[in-house]
């Protein structure tokens, strides 16, 4: 199991990287920098030589060779295919190991071949957005999914919480109460402390508001909406701007269509972007709640140290979203935004863990 929970680490970080490196990747434009898949001009790596750089151009005449370009989009890709072989090891470690999880690693090879098709039609069908936005939202589902497969593998082995509730004081000692992936390095134990009434169904609802609040977001970079509203907190100087929500959140438009750079009216952009900030307002507001609520002295270390993370980690992702706008879309903080949205997620879904495994108090 040594090997498993370590495998397991470098895939969960390995996710993370490829997520907000992707995020970077789509903002800088890159996303068609190689116009064909899996290769890149017909090339594993990037073409470089002149006559090769000849040959691309004339297979390709309407996307010449942008070197820049094409190297993100394959150091993705190549981060990507890592990822890949990283999950089909831990999907065959499972079977040897009995106190490993046997179905979710094997039903992550299943997403994660998926997200090897989505990446290809994001570069056939020319970065349409809903195969771009559900491209990243099969990447935080993998990212979420791992997390859960790690927690699920640090508690392997050490009964973990099945069982009925645990009275307070028998489970006073912080050291057994696993939070944070950083500071912690011995599994979850039983020990861990009874979910207060109320958690589960809070813990499930804010998961699901922020992962439709993370479509959105997906929704608004992929139709190249992130700048539609240049003001805050108004959007052109109305708390509700004219808005097109039929136009902006047409899903399928065919195929044929090159969606780089966007294909939308202004008025479609505002709406996708004010909705945005509609789902911001009440995604903080619900986990805000949450994250207070969590912190109460009269709840267990583990959930107020849960709330404690949350409410840190949901303060980032709000200032980098307010930041974003006032400085007009700088590109690292856009992908930094990204990460925080995988931050916020990760609270969650550990949350969620924590929250179904072990018992409920009265």
């Amino acid at each position: 199991m040594s090997w498993f929970r370590r495998l397991a680490t470098l895939a969960l970080v390995l996710c993370l990287c490829v997520v907000v490196f992707g995020a970077y990747v789509r903002l800088s434009d890159a996303g068609l920098g190689c116009p064909d898949w899996p290769g890149c001009y017909g090339h594993v790596g990037i073409p470089d030589a002149e006559h090769e750089i000849s040959a691309a151009e004339a297979k390709f005449p309407e996307r010449p060779v942008e070197a820049a370009k094409a190297w993100k989009e394959m150091i993705h890709r190549y981060l990507a295919s890592t990822l890949g072989l990283l999950i089909v090891g831990l999907a065959l470690l499972s079977r040897r190991l009995d106190e490993a999880p046997k179905r979710l690693p094997w039903f992550l090879v299943g997403l994660v071949i998926f997200q090897g098709v989505l990446g290809m039609w994001t570069v056939t069908w020319q970065l349409k957005p809903l195969v771009v936005t559900a491209h990243l939202l099969g990447g935080m589902s993998t990212f979420a999914l791992l997390l859960w497969l790690w927690w699920s593998a640090r508690t392997a082995g050490t009964g973990a919480p099945e069982a009925a509730p645990v009275r307070e004081k028998a489970y006073r000692s912080e050291r057994a109460l696993a939070l944070s992936l950083a500071r912690e390095t011995e599994p979850a134990v039983a020990s861990a402390p009874a979910a207060p009434r109320g958690l589960r169904l809070a813990a499930a609802v804010g998961l699901v508001l922020l992962v439709v609040q993370i479509f959105l977001g997906g929704w608004t970079s992929t139709n190249y909406a992130a700048l539609a509203c240049p003001d805050l907190p108004t959007c052109h100087g109305q708390w509700w701007p004219e808005t097109d929500v039929e136009e902006a959140f047409t899903l399928w438009r065919g195929l044929g269509i090159n969606y780089e750079y966007g294909v939308l009216d202004t008025r479609a952009r505002v709406t996708i972007h004010h909705f945005h900030r509609v789902g911001a307002v009440v995604v903080a507001g619900a986990l805000l709640l949450l994250g207070l609520w969590l912190r109460r002295r009269t709840l267990a270390p583990l959930w107020r140290r849960f709330g404690t993370v949350l409410l840190a980690a949901l303060t980032l992702q709000v200032v980098l979203g307010l930041t974003i706008v006032k400085l007009q879309l700088p590109l690292l903080l856009a992908a930094a935004h990204n990460g925080g949205a995988a931050i916020l997620l990760a609270v969650m879904v550990s949350l969620n863990h924590f929250a179904w495994r072990v018992g409920r108090t009265a």
